[in-house]
């Protein structure tokens, strides 16, 4: 729906509760598609949330919970009677009701636990880490059998009758519960009634194991274009079954929170404008504190060679320059190999080829800028050997700033360390330390000071 329309709708559902009018505020709810009711929930101030939430119908509830982020849902639901909080997870996926589950105190989830219908559905979810195949996958799935005929898996489709989970595969296991193949939709309703499952499933199945890191899910399901990804434990059982929709949640939380660590920030694990600003300030403050120490070592750099300042001034109007040039080098680099490590085109097994790729372009760019910069500081009227010292340590600086730009993604990743966290500010003020050094110290070469 139009934002233009949503904005109308959510001031209809303002004023309703302005009026105390709950009634009118859950049917405006109840008229909007399930995407958009959560958008305009999410709208709402808390006080608002906690008063509509128990006037709306489980169904609703449900859609709306679901579109949530967790924290918030955690926090939200906390103070719902037991009973109401049971219907409404009730009318959850499976694999969203374990996630919310998860968020509450042990003792209340243990109680809505206990009071759903299909406890055991959710039961063997909570078991698996949030951010594992096992976390993601869902128990709702239809299982087919292989001596079953093309009619009789229609048949059991019918009789299942799937609600929002997708079924775009339907996977087949043997009389143990064992893996063995997979059928398409597709595939059954254009085949003949009596054909055997046997004979149309493809047994070369794409799995993960429940204890896989979701992210390895996305890749994988993009990589092989799956809109179903199957979970299976250590003797190949079928467990679960991760789907699309899942997994484009996980693309988005996780491109969220590697963009709030480009920034050298945490990431907020909420939305931003529900993030409370001291929660916000906490984010930021250690990363704050940790490069303004780092930072601090530019002024040590400078403070060593300020014998060499107070003999040529003119070193330092490059300063700015230098640094600036290596730190964006750097950054290039840096973000360049994540992305790659992410989607899977390097390796830890590529590390060298990385290097040597890297080394060889911090080369080129390195030799280009430092003509450039040879003949800025020429413009500038600097001395020949000034200018000379420029150019050489901007391609020094810049052949730095791309092998350590490339080190340390595959460094941190061999330590099995998140990346994006050497990305952004702390790869520039790394190389701007680094960079001071090396300027200085070409500079007593050069020059002779």
């Amino acid at each position: 729906m139009e934002t233009p329309i949503l904005d109308a709708i959510l001031l209809r559902l303002r004023a309703a509760l302005e009026r105390d009018d709950l009634a009118d505020a859950a049917s405006i709810i109840a008229e909007l598609r399930a995407p958009d009711q959560a958008n305009v929930f999410a709208d709402l101030g808390d006080r608002d949330q906690r008063a509509l939430l128990p006037e709306l119908t489980p169904e609703t509830s449900a859609d709306i919970l679901e579109k949530l982020d967790e924290a918030e849902v955690a926090e939200l639901v906390a103070d719902l009677p037991t009973q109401t909080l049971i219907e409404i997870v009730d009318e959850m996926e499976p694999d969203e009701a374990a996630d919310l589950l998860g968020d509450l105190a042990p003792h209340q989830a243990e109680a809505v636990l206990a009071g759903l219908d299909d406890p055991d559905e959710v039961r063997p979810l909570l078991l698996h880490p949030d951010d594992s195949a096992g976390g993601l996958m869902t128990s709702d799935y239809l299982a087919l059998r292989r001596h079953m005929t093309a009619a009789d898996a229609i048949r059991a489709i019918r009789e299942w009758q799937p609600e929002t989970e997708s079924i775009y595969y339907l996977f087949v296991v043997d009389a143990r519960g064992k893996l063995c193949g997979v059928v398409s939709l597709r595939q059954l309703v254009v085949a003949d009634p009596a054909t055997v499952i046997a004979t149309i499933m493809d047994p070369d199945v794409i799995t993960v194991t429940v204890g896989v890191d979701q992210e390895e899910c996305a890749r994988l399901m993009s990589h092989y274009d799956l809109l179903a990804l199957p979970v299976v434990d250590a003797d190949n059982v079928l467990v679960g079954v991760v789907t699309i929709d899942d997994v484009v949640d996980v693309l988005v939380e996780e491109a969220t929170e590697d963009i709030q660590r480009f920034g050298g920030a945490s990431p907020l694990e909420r939305s931003y404008l529900d993030s409370p600003v001291q929660w916000v300030m906490r984010k930021r403050i250690s990363w704050l504190v940790l490069l303004f120490v780092t930072d601090s070592l530019t002024g040590t750099v400078l403070r060593h060679f300020e014998d060499e300042l107070a003999t040529v001034v003119a070193l330092s109007f490059f300063v700015p320059l230098l640094i600036g040039t290596g730190g964006n080098s750097g950054s290039q680099t840096t973000s360049t190999i994540i992305r790659a490590l992410a989607v899977g085109d390097v390796r830890l097994g590529d590390s060298l080829k990385a290097l040597w790729h890297e080394t060889r372009v911090g080369f080129l760019l390195g030799a280009g800028m430092g003509v450039l910069g040879l003949i800025r500081a020429l413009t500038w009227g600097s001395s020949i050997e000034l200018s000379v010292t420029v150019g050489v340590t901007l391609l020094t600086i810049i052949l730095w700033a791309n092998i350590l730009g490339s080190l340390l993604p595959l460094v941190a990743t061999r330590l099995r360390i998140d990346p994006t966290v050497v990305s952004g500010p702390v790869m520039s003020t790394l190389v701007d330390v680094t960079g001071l050094y090396i300027y200085f110290s070409l500079a007593r070469i050069i020059m002779g000071l």
